[in-house]
């Protein structure tokens, strides 16, 4: 492929990087992103680091390359570039499918919250692990929170002081409902937000977490995305321990591009807030041709809070797979540049360019 970049700017430094990862050799298969081995998968579930591993939990189905049996895979890494996908973490049972949620470090234990469901009801229902994650134990009490609905969804838990809070969907309601616990088993009703924002479709898979000064919620959406079909949308405002405010009405959105659904952040990574989310659409998943798996998540995402919006970039783990580095530090002088770059199969390239021109921008055009 031979790229060229028209830059209407004084050019004064140029860096590219390329991969160093041995190739994927599948057809459609990402080199970066990541695929289980084979199957389904949606959702990402339970995101957590604890003990030096980042958890990733997903919507996996153990039986085919298409949505059904939902169960929780498991993929553990400790860098977020690389990922090492582990058994099945917690699988359909006695026809109860195991639907999103959320997990966290309680005490020398991890615990993984998720929704339990069949045709007729939604709960909430909890598992434990002492070893790391590598098995569980479902509750025998559970589920821990039945209100009887057949839609209710989702749950993303969070310490807030010396409680637990949980943030749950209802769907056709466009509702978020917020609980709090002290153990973990034992919930009780707080307040709900909504409805707010974008309600053109079900509200899915929430999350709240505080960032830079300020509450986020997040609330996902199918369909009615700003780009069509499944997307994400943010509130700002402040959480009490009891009920969220919104600064904002109108809905603040995840991402414009159409694969970046079911977004959460990560429980537990130090110094800062990290997300990632399913790469895929509803619109269109289904019948992706990809095999024997289907679908990918987004690479993880460093956040900030900056005038009101949240600012996304790649976690800087990611420079890893870097390797050469090509550098043109001499000054140019004009109105326009084109730059041709001929890259292998399966590179990428960054380009980084240091100007004195405000606002500046380049065109990609590509063969």
């Amino acid at each position: 492929m031979t790229s060229r970049l028209t830059i209407p700017l004084t050019l004064l430094l140029i860096t590219a990087a390329f991969s160093a990862s041995p190739l994927r050799d599948e057809p459609w298969r990402p080199q970066y992103h990541f695929t289980p081995a084979k199957n389904w998968m949606n959702d990402p579930n339970g995101l957590l680091y604890a003990n030096g591993e980042y958890h990733l939990f997903y919507q996996y189905n153990p039986f085919g390359n298409e949505w059904g049996h939902m169960s929780w895979g498991h993929a553990v890494s400790s860098d977020l570039v690389h990922w090492k996908e582990l058994p099945v973490a917690l699988a359909e049972e006695k026809g109860v499918m195991i639907f999103s949620g959320s997990a966290v470090t309680d005490g020398n234990r991890l615990a993984a919250i998720y929704t339990g469901h069949t045709p007729a009801r939604q709960t909430q229902n909890v598992a434990f692990s002492t070893d790391k994650g590598r098995s569980w134990t479902k509750y025998a009490g559970n589920p821990v929170l039945d209100v009887g609905k057949k839609d209710f969804r989702d749950p993303k838990v969070l310490r807030y002081r010396d409680r637990w809070i949980m943030v749950l969907a209802l769907p056709g309601e466009h509702k978020v409902s917020f609980y709090e616990s002290k153990n973990l088993t034992s919930w009780r009703h707080l307040s709900d937000f909504g409805p707010a924002g974008a309600t053109g479709g079900i509200w899915e898979c929430p999350d709240l977490f505080e960032l830079d000064g300020k509450w986020v919620l997040v609330v996902n959406l199918n369909p009615g995305s700003i780009a069509g079909g499944s997307g994400g949308q943010y509130f700002l405002g402040n959480f009490n321990g009891r009920e969220f405010q919104a600064d904002n009405v109108e809905p603040l959105w995840i991402d414009y591009g159409r694969d970046m659904y079911a977004t959460v952040s990560f429980f537990g990574t130090p110094g800062r807030k990290v997300w990632l989310g399913w790469m895929s659409n509803w619109q269109y998943a289904g019948s992706e041709p990809t095999s024997p798996w289907r679908t990918a998540q987004s690479l993880p995402r460093e956040l900030k809070l900056r005038n009101g919006r949240i600012l996304q970039a790649p976690v800087p783990e990611l420079t890893s797979l870097r390797r050469s580095l090509v550098s043109d530090t001499r000054a140019f002088r004009g109105d326009s540049y084109e730059l041709e770059a001929v890259l292998a199969a399966g590179a990428s390239i960054d380009l980084r360019i240091a100007a004195a021109c405000r606002p500046c921008g380049f065109r990609v055009p590509h063969s």
